[in-house]
């Protein structure tokens, strides 16, 4: 079971530094094309005394021609950059006359991108992604700062689990605003260009965005951590460990935020910062986000088993099918609390990693601080209760007699 563990986990790590930090598709281009471009003239300058009747090597802005006699006829393979978009590379050829190099066949490099359907199909694509994760995002945003105010207005419901819930819901709070402002900043002027622009509000904006995505991994790490300690030690933490919870929510991320930002200005200050294609101070940023998944993923499966242990029946006559749904339901509970869902798709189909990527990454995860504030405050029977109650001391102007709802199964007494 050990080994089976690790082994997903080692999985799952591997397939957290595929996903994490990966460029837009348009920049992922103009990127490898200008590594091809210094790959290419470095090439010609090693071999710029040799001699000969010909076509000298060139440049032509996308693609490298050799040294080529007169009357050769030379294919070059588009950039491996379009395999994203073609399952085969096409080929692109030139003619060296005594002119010189002919113009290319085809000019437009037709063969190394889509058919205009499969274009107009793919923009309709990523168009209705970010139609979708603006939604995620908006609904998330409303429906948690409903859910801290509620959280924070009713004394009675001040305790450390639903304290360290508050942290969790204003990381992805941060989150839906980083993202929106990132948006409106990157991409908001139409006559910019994104990929090569750099100003200080378009740095700033990318490292909130970072540090908020930090964050917001952390404090579901701190929700792992927290339960998990409660499945095992059943008892109530105070105040003073939260204090410790905050160090881990908040401190790691700002400490790694802090000293990204200084390798950058000192080693890397190009472009906007968040073209990050073979940046060996990602790691920075992306090995706590890395860890901290991979840990979550050991704590939710151990949380699991202990559910198991706690809900099988031990007796033959207990009813077995109630006692899984319990099991299914707390699951269920928890797999948005983990962020499980950028586990699910570690070994993903051929040709569909990065539809899976957008869906989880943007679809699936702008709604998670949606479905985690439904779940753990409109839902939770002692916010629902102590709704009631407010509603009824206004009513009758006193508590009085108040019917006593149970609890489910992720409440815990504060």
């Amino acid at each position: 079971m050990k080994t089976l563990l690790w082994g997903c986990t080692l999985c799952v790590v591997l397939h957290a530094v595929s996903v994490i930090g990966r460029l837009h598709p348009e920049c992922e281009i103009l990127t490898e094309i200008k590594r091809d471009e210094e790959q290419c003239l470095q090439s010609i300058k090693e071999n710029s005394n040799a001699s000969g009747q010909g076509c000298q090597a060139v440049w032509d802005g996308v693609l490298c021609w050799p040294y080529a006699a007169y009357g050769q006829i030379v294919n070059v393979s588009c950039p491996r950059i379009f395999l994203q978009f073609n399952p085969t590379l096409g080929t692109i050829t030139r003619n060296c006359t005594s002119a010189g190099w002919s113009v290319r066949s085809p000019a437009n490099l037709t063969t190394c991108v889509m058919d205009a359907p499969v274009l107009t199909a793919e923009a309709s694509y990523y168009g209705t992604i970010q139609t979708i994760y603006t939604v995620g995002y908006s609904l998330s945003l409303a429906v948690l700062s409903v859910a801290v105010f509620i959280l924070l207005m009713f004394r009675r419901l001040h305790c450390t689990r639903n304290y360290i819930h508050v942290q969790l819901f204003a990381t992805f709070i941060l989150r839906s605003l980083s993202v929106f402002i990132k948006d409106a900043v990157l991409f908001g002027d139409a006559d910019i260009d994104h990929c090569t622009f750099s100003t200080a509000g378009c740095k700033i904006s990318v490292v909130f965005w970072y540090f908020c995505m930090l964050t917001n991994y952390f404090w579901l790490l701190v929700e792992a951590l927290y339960l998990s300690s409660l499945l095992v030690v059943p008892f109530s933490y105070g105040k003073s460990y939260f204090w410790w919870w905050s160090v881990l929510g908040w401190g790691v991320p700002t400490v790694c935020t802090v000293a990204w930002v200084i390798t950058k200005l000192q080693f890397e200050n190009t472009e906007c910062w968040d073209v990050i294609e073979g940046s060996p101070y990602w790691w920075i940023i992306k090995g706590p986000i890395v860890a901290s998944i991979a840990i979550n993923f050991v704590l939710f499966i151990n949380i699991i088993r202990i559910l198991v242990q706690k809900v099988m029946p031990r007796e033959v006559h207990t009813a077995i099918s109630s006692q899984y749904r319990r099991l299914t339901k707390s699951t269920l509970l928890l797999v948005p609390l983990f962020g499980v869902h950028y586990i699910v798709c570690a070994f993903p189909p051929d040709g569909a990693v990065l539809a899976i990527r957008l869906y989880l990454d943007l679809c699936i995860g702008s709604f998670q601080g949606f479905i985690v504030g439904v779940l753990y405050c409109f839902m939770n029977q002692e916010v629902q209760t102590e709704i009631y109650r407010r509603w009824l001391s206004r009513k009758l102007n006193s508590y009085g007699a108040v019917p006593v709802i149970g609890k489910t199964q992720m409440d815990t007494s504060c």
